[in-house]
């Protein structure tokens, strides 16, 4: 049966009954859809997706006891549906990717963004390719935030990945395809216009992303600054060269050679 003949069977969660009835009332009103359930809590909610396996599940995220994502992650990976958090709160929207929702609308819910949400639900169900699902939520989370989604991807490696403030991957899209480059492996990155060149074991990978999103997803006491378009990964350098201008110039263990500009002269400490 194709996307656009397939029946939905959706659940609803949300701890506010009149939520509930007007989220319900408003699908039930577009084709394609069916409300199979509804609950007012996450545990009661797990039940009924694990008795009635619906299609998608549409789950606010600030509720009592078992929160929205609390409940996601508790699903067995096999028999989890399609998640779209519905909420007045736009601060878990990493959050939600993190746990791979389809997509994050925001209350007062439009039609034309419920709208929107169920074609995403629609092309994921009938999708394979887990780096386009991945990018749908990424657009769909960029929309949201207003942060570029290769800045969200750096996010998303650094919650899933390490479990602290800063990744042990960096997530590089390339013509569709996401590349999961280990931080330790980067010897250094330049700026190329709008473009980071990010050099590691021999190969160049090209992201957009500014310079600043990029530093701040690279841990500072392996990873410095040395000219306005240069970061180096400080454990690469093998020697420093000073020039009489004031210049400097670094000699990293695979022969390359990078200038270090003036104005970041007191970074050299790093190096000794």
């Amino acid at each position: 049966m194709s996307g656009a003949q397939q029946i939905l069977k959706a659940i609803v969660v949300d701890d506010e009954p009149l939520a509930r009835r007007g989220l319900r009332l408003r699908l039930e009103a577009m084709e394609g859809i069916e409300v199979i359930a509804e609950s007012g809590n996450g545990r009661e909610a797990r039940g009924q997706i694990l008795e009635h396996g619906p299609d998608v599940v549409f789950v606010d995220i600030q509720m009592p006891g078992v929160n929205g994502l609390q409940l996601v992650q508790q699903l067995p990976r096999d028999q989890l549906p399609q998640i779209v958090f519905v909420t007045a709160y736009d601060q878990y929207a990493v959050e939600a990717f993190e746990v791979n929702a389809v997509d994050y609308v925001l209350k007062p819910i439009e039609d034309d963004r419920l709208a929107r949400a169920l074609e995403r639900v629609r092309e994921k169900l009938a999708s394979a390719d887990i780096a386009s699902q991945r990018e749908q939520l990424l657009e769909a989370v960029a929309d949201l935030t207003r942060e570029s989604p290769e800045a969200l991807e750096q996010k998303l490696v650094a919650g899933e990945l390490s479990g602290s403030q800063y990744p042990d991957k960096i997530a590089i899209k390339d013509s569709g395809k996401i590349t999961l480059v280990p931080s330790r492996e980067i010897d250094w990155i330049d700026a190329a216009g709008d473009y980071m060149c990010v050099h590691a074991n021999g190969e160049t990978h090209v992201m957009r992303i500014t310079m600043k999103e990029l530093e701040q997803q690279l841990n500072p006491k392996v990873f410095q600054r040395i000219h306005r378009s240069t970061i180096v990964n400080l454990s690469r350098v093998r020697e420093i060269c000073a020039h009489i201008n004031g210049e400097y110039h670094l000699v990293l263990n695979n022969g390359e050679r990078l200038k270090m500009s003036r104005s970041y002269k007191n970074k050299v400490q790093h190096f000794l």
